[in-house]
């Protein structure tokens, strides 16, 4: 049986932010479209303004599957991730395992395929981009819960606007912050 889909499926089901209340719940599938979203304007922003030559679209796959563990391991929150080196180094054993019963669930003529975007190189540029991008979508979450007056997400924010500084070394990421971030901030009309 091939029940690798069923279990993308699944992934509108898991919730994120658990501990914390939001206006707008946000779950896996839609968080992972718009880490995909802006890992493939990074890679495509490096690659026109300076001098990349990255795959923009499979970076844009990466993305859309680096939660995929969490149809069956859900979503831990991040104080209880990053809460000791051990839970740490646990939670990524546990990622495997969960990543590797996933991808049985394909044709062995895929898995491949998949294994190469689920699987990737921690160490690799394009992971780092990937991690930048999700990172910029966590803290894109917190702006809009700040903008629709949810308090809940100020330390988180700030916390993440710390985090995204880390990758600035990426001038990718700055430029997307530079250019894209503040819009965030905007209600609709304002957005006109």
């Amino acid at each position: 049986m091939n029940n690798f889909f069923a279990y993308m499926a699944r992934m509108k089901l898991i919730r994120r932010w658990s501990l914390m209340k939001s206006v707008t719940d946000e779950n896996i599938a839609e968080h992972s479209a718009q880490v995909a979203q802006i890992a493939h304007a990074l890679a495509l922003i490096k690659n026109r303004n300076f001098g990349g030559e990255l795959n923009a679209d499979r970076i844009a796959s990466m993305a859309l599957y680096h939660e995929t563990s969490e149809v069956l391991t859900g979503d831990l929150p991040t104080p209880i991730k990053y809460y000791n080196p051990e839970i740490r180094t646990a939670y990524r054993e546990i990622e495997s395992v969960a990543n590797e019963k996933l991808l049985s669930q394909l044709p062995d003529e895929l898995r491949d395929d998949y294994r190469a975007l689920i699987e990737v190189d921690p160490a690799s540029y394009e992971h780092r981009l990937v991690k930048a991008a999700d990172k910029l979508s966590a803290y894109i979450k917190c702006l809009e819960e700040l903008r629709s007056g949810n308090r809940e997400f100020a330390r988180a924010e700030e916390a993440l606007r710390g985090e995204i500084e880390k990758y600035f070394d990426m001038d990718e990421v700055r430029y997307f912050c530079e250019t894209f971030l503040e819009s965030f901030k905007k209600t609709l009309d304002e957005l006109e």
